[in-house]
């Protein structure tokens, strides 16, 4: 049997988030991207580790896209949605958590609510990723040739722009009706 539950959070929630998210992007001028990268792999290993309730595993689990869209050759994610990512896996680099990391239960609950309002946040980004991926997913399949093989073929690069160029349309399109994408809140991480 599995249970839904939900909760809002407030203005004031909201704020403390993204003041945790300005001082992680802030600490990350002093990282280099690898070492952003490495902090987020280390977060998946943990929980990995640890006697996680699956309803935080699930989220953190996402961090694992967030990384390939930035490792991933054939993605080739350009600036400035390279940042994004990068600020948002910094946040991860922080070892100062609303709930200390060790406390057994819920120590990434504060980590699962963010990667919650990252994926909101990156939501063009993530779909646009996801897209490419299962295009050239079937389009390996289709040809006989491996993933890897394809990276630098021309076809590929020209579904690449045209997913980079969506994103960016729907990136400014969510601007103009929140983050959220229903016009109700104009909350955002990274304003």
């Amino acid at each position: 049997m599995s249970m839904r539950i939900t909760f809002d959070l407030t203005d004031s929630d909201l704020k403390h988030f993204k003041q945790v998210m300005t001082k992680a992007s802030g600490a990350m001028k002093s990282l280099s991207p690898e070492a952003v990268l490495s902090q987020a792999k280390g977060v998946l290993k943990e929980v990995g580790e640890a006697e996680t309730p699956d309803f935080i595993s699930q989220r953190i689990e996402k961090l694992r896209t967030l990384i390939a869209m930035l490792e991933d050759e054939g993605w080739a994610l350009e600036q400035p949605e390279r940042g994004r990512v990068l600020s948002a896996l910094a946040y991860f680099a922080d070892p100062e958590d609303l709930i200390p990391d060790h406390i057994p239960g819920l120590g990434y609950l504060d980590d699962a609510i963010m990667i919650e309002l990252i994926c909101r946040e990156l939501k063009p980004e993530i779909e646009a990723y996801h897209d490419f991926c299962v295009y050239r997913q079937a389009e390996s399949t289709r040809r006989g040739e491996k993933v890897g093989e394809m990276a630098k073929a021309e076809w590929m690069d020209s579904r690449r722009k045209e997913l980079h160029s969506r994103m960016r349309r729907r990136r400014r399109g969510r601007g103009s009706r929140g983050s959220s994408g229903g016009g109700g809140s104009s909350f955002s991480l990274f304003k």
